[in-house]
């Protein structure tokens, strides 16, 4: 388990932890990493604890498919990190998308995130114009380029 205070390497150990959970595309995976009571505002949305958390994110990747994630550090403090991050998906009429976003996350003692805010814009894109394409789900491979 990776706790605060945040060091600039662990910040981004806790950043490159999340982005492979999300990569999963598992709720259950991805919900522990979050306290029992978390509060999350993801775009209009307001789930707040574990149960709410895995609803969201079941419902999310049945609506976005072929989900894969890339995060990056943009900065921190002891208990508090804020991520960029792009994501392609596509939608059941197989348009595509890459999805932009800032995430600003806070940390209980445990290493738990306690609170997520994101704000997420999406782009259409055509399929030839997708830059993500490792197996999935699963991690985005140690070779492949983070996001600057």
């Amino acid at each position: 388990m990776i706790v605060p205070p945040f060091t600039r390497e662990s910040a981004i150990q806790k950043v490159r932890a999340a982005e492979d959970g999300w990569n999963s595309r598992d709720p259950e995976r991805v919900s522990l990493a979050y306290t029992e009571d978390s509060v999350w505002r993801n775009r209009i949305e307001f789930p707040v604890g574990r149960a709410q958390i895995r609803q969201f994110l079941t419902a999310k990747w049945a609506r976005e498919l072929d989900y894969r994630l890339i995060k990056g550090l943009w900065a921190f403090t002891d208990n508090r990190i804020a991520v960029k991050f792009e994501y392609e998906w596509h939608d059941h009429a197989n348009s595509w998308f890459r999805s932009y976003g800032n995430e600003l996350w806070e940390f209980d003692e445990r290493g738990l995130m306690r609170r997520r805010e994101a704000s997420i814009n999406d782009l259409p894109i055509m399929e030839a114009d997708r830059k993500f394409f490792w197996p999935a789900p699963g991690p985005r491979p140690a070779d492949h380029p983070g996001i600057e």
